[in-house]
């Protein structure tokens, strides 16, 4: 009969949580680079060499892959003859092992968790709690999976009550286009059909700390209903042409997981929910020996790829005019230098208010650009810590406002909606994206760093950055054409055999 120690559980749970900040799993990056190989798309293909190249660096660096590292999500499946030396319980000491990797001052992790979500949302400031599921099963050990799931693909998960005779595979059809690029693409789907509602969305999220191994099953052939569905779901979901990052391209998806569950006769529980280019999960077994190990990956499954910036556009973002903004077009790639702003929601909500009330900004936007961005925290020698872009379409609301202002630019990940594009063609103003997932990539862009209003709101305070040569992608032109429109409608297209003329 084992023994489990206190001590051994919390410092393996941190450990693990630290492990999966800076290692992807080899199997996704097996993945992705298979998908980078067969990429036909320019602007799919730069956007998957910038995820491999910061996945690489990263794991050399031991630093986050991006600077959203999550809420973290532990599955424990303890033996029911296992015995403890404890005296907190299980959530306890998980908690107590978030609390230790996220404040560690050797790779300090983004605290990301706020309480009183639908009131002051105040951040907790070492990112607990985490997440905590506990099951008990034959046998003496505990195994234990944590996971870290940035906000990014969580805000995309869905759910229906389908009847029992709807198409599933119609449904996700329906679903994956509105979750555009937000979850960052590509990455992995997974499915949990029957059980009830909250039974559903505990298998989605479990199965998707499962291998990416499709190509296997591509290569064996179903065996199952749900194995069936699996490829038909992956199939039809890269025909859609959404491609890296919403760009247009052939790989959306890398993998689709399906768990069945038996459900009331009357139902059919369906959720889905996304894993991101951040794909962080880590798979320990304590057997009373002591705390877990997990040995580094073989960095021999990382391809050794380069930054082709030969292409893109030099800007001045010191000198920048709206004139020179005007010749940009969407899909062009730029290299920004010079001085940027920084802001998100809180940030924008706060801005809006002292506008609504009157009051004077503390900062001045005329002829500035403003990135999207909630930074890690330096460590050693660093300016800044991983700076990765956030979700843009979550700014929609403030971005007239604060165009009106005099900004002229802005820098996130994803889409924009229609009122913040009409925004942008209005006020000739122009959006950028730059690739989600490479946050540590971006961040060695960065020479300075200082922050020039609402320090109070920690990551979320409004920096100035100096950058140089900071890889960007126009994503609307200011006459309000989107990439994120005509990219996938095009390969859409292109992969069902329609001829085009546009990329």
């Amino acid at each position: 009969m084992a023994t489990i120690r206190q001590e051994d559980f919390i410092q393996s749970v941190a450990d693990a949580l630290q492990y999966i900040s800076y290692y992807h799993p080899p199997d996704y990056i097996r993945a992705l680079s298979a998908a980078y190989e067969r990429e036909a798309s320019p602007a799919a293909r730069d956007a998957m060499a910038q995820i491999l190249i910061n996945s690489r660096l990263c794991a050399e660096g031991h630093r986050p892959i991006c600077q959203d590292t999550g809420i973290a999500i532990a599955f424990v499946r303890i033996g029911m003859d296992v015995r403890w030396d404890a005296e907190l319980t299980v959530e306890q000491m998980v908690n107590e092992g978030v609390r230790r990797a996220y404040t560690d001052e050797h790779n300090t992790l983004r605290a990301s968790i706020v309480a009183d979500p639908d009131g002051a949302r105040r951040n907790t400031g070492d990112n607990t709690p985490g997440v905590t599921h506990i099951e008990l099963v034959p046998g003496d050990t505990v195994e234990v999976i944590v996971a870290a799931k940035g906000g990014g693909s969580e805000n995309k998960s869905k759910f229906a009550m389908l009847l029992p005779g709807d198409s599933v595979v119609d449904w996700v059809l329906s679903q994956v286009p509105t979750m555009g690029a937000d979850w960052c693409p590509p990455g992995m789907l997974s499915l949990g059909i029957g059980g009830s509602p909250e039974k559903a969305m505990l298998m989605a999220k479990w199965a998707m700390m499962q291998p990416y191994d499709l190509h296997e099953l591509q290569a064996r052939g179903p065996a199952s209903h749900a194995e069936a569905l699996r490829l038909e779901i992956h199939e039809k979901v890269n025909a859609l042409g959404i491609g890296a990052q919403g760009l247009g391209g052939l790989s959306t998806v890398l993998d689709v997981k399906v768990t069945e569950y038996p459900t009331h006769a009357a139902s059919k529980p369906v959720a889905l929910l996304p894993n991101c280019a951040a794909s962080r999960h880590a798979h320990f077994t304590l057997d009373g020996s002591g705390p877990a190990r997990l040995d580094p990956p073989d960095l021999s499954d990382w391809p050794k790829l380069e930054m082709d910036l030969g292409a893109s556009r030099r800007v001045n973002l010191d000198t920048v005019t709206r004139e020179e903004i005007a010749t940009w077009k969407a899909g062009e790639q730029l290299l920004l230098s010079g001085r940027l702003l920084t802001g998100r929601d809180a940030a924008h909500k706060r801005l809006v208010g002292l506008l609504e009330r009157g009051e004077p900004l503390p900062v001045d936007f005329e002829g500035r650009f403003i990135y999207y961005v909630g930074p890690v925290d330096p460590v050693g020698d660093e300016v800044v810590g991983p700076a990765g872009p956030t979700t843009a379409s979550r700014m929609d609301r403030f971005t007239d406002a604060l165009l009106a202002q005099g900004l002229i630019g802005m820098v996130g990940k994803s889409e924009r909606g229609p009122v913040a594009i009409e925004a942008i063609k209005n006020h000739g103003a122009v959006y950028c994206i730059a690739v989600g997932g490479a946050a540590y990539l971006v961040s060695r862009a960065i020479r300075a760093s200082r922050v020039v209003a609402f320090e109070d709101l920690g990551m979320e305070a409004i920096y100035e950055f100096e950058v140089r040569d900071m890889p960007v992608t126009v994503a609307v032109d200011s006459g309000g054409d989107s990439v994120h429109r005509s990219g996938p409608a095009a390969w859409k297209n292109r992969i069902a055999g329609i001829p085009v003329t546009t990329a």
